[in-house]
C-alpha cells in the first residue's frame, strides 16, 4: 500500500473527538486548509494568498490593519503573506488621505490571477460540500462566523 493511500485510508475513518475545542477547530483548520492547498497547487497559488485576492475583490479598498481585523491574522503574518502578491503586481498599497494610511486594493493584474485561479478554489469548495451536504455545509458556514465572533468578544 502506497504511503497516500494509507494517509487516506487512515483519513477516511472519522477522527477522535478531542476535550478541546480550539484542538478540534485548529485541527479541522489544518485538515481544510490542505485539502484547499492540494487543489490550488496547479495553479502556484496558496490558500492564504488566495483569499487575499480574494478578500480584497470585494471589499475594494482596505487598510491593513482592517484586512488583519478581518482575516484574524497578526501584523507579521500578514505582512508576510502580502509580500508574493505585491512582488507578482496582484495588489498596490496607495496612500490614504491621512498619510499614514495605506490602503490595499486589488489590481487588475490581480482580478485576472483570481480569475485564473478561481477553478482550483471552486474544486476544493464542491469537495467539502459534495461530502457534508448543504445543509451541514451551510450550517459549518453560519457556525464558523459566530465561533469567530464569539472568540473576538
Amino acid at each position: 500500500m502506497s504511503e497516500k493511500t494509507k494517509r487516506r485510508a487512515s483519513s477516511s475513518a472519522r477522527p477522535a473527538e478531542l476535550p478541546c475545542a480550539c484542538a478540534n477547530l485548529r485541527r479541522a483548520a489544518r485538515a481544510v486548509t490542505q485539502l484547499y492547498d492540494e487543489e490550488l497547487r496547479p495553479s502556484g497559488l496558496r490558500t492564504t494568498q488566495f483569499t487575499l485576492l480574494q478578500v480584497l475583490a470585494s471589499t475594494g479598498s482596505i487598510t491593513q490593519g482592517g484586512l488583519g481585523a478581518m482575516l484574524s491574522l497578526d501584523s507579521t503574518t500578514l505582512t508576510r503573506t502580502l509580500r508574493l502578491p505585491l512582488e507578482k503586481g496582484w495588489i498596490k498599497s496607495v496612500t490614504g488621505e491621512d498619510r499614514r494610511e495605506r490602503y490595499l486594493q486589488l489590481t487588475a493584474a490581480g482580478r485576472r490571477e483570481l480569475e485564473r485561479v478561481r477553478p482550483h478554489w471552486e474544486r476544493a469548495q464542491q469537495r467539502l460540500r459534495s461530502v457534508l451536504g448543504d445543509r451541514d455545509w451551510e450550517r459549518i458556514q453560519a457556525a464558523l462566523v459566530l465561533l469567530t465572533a464569539a472568540a473576538g468578544a
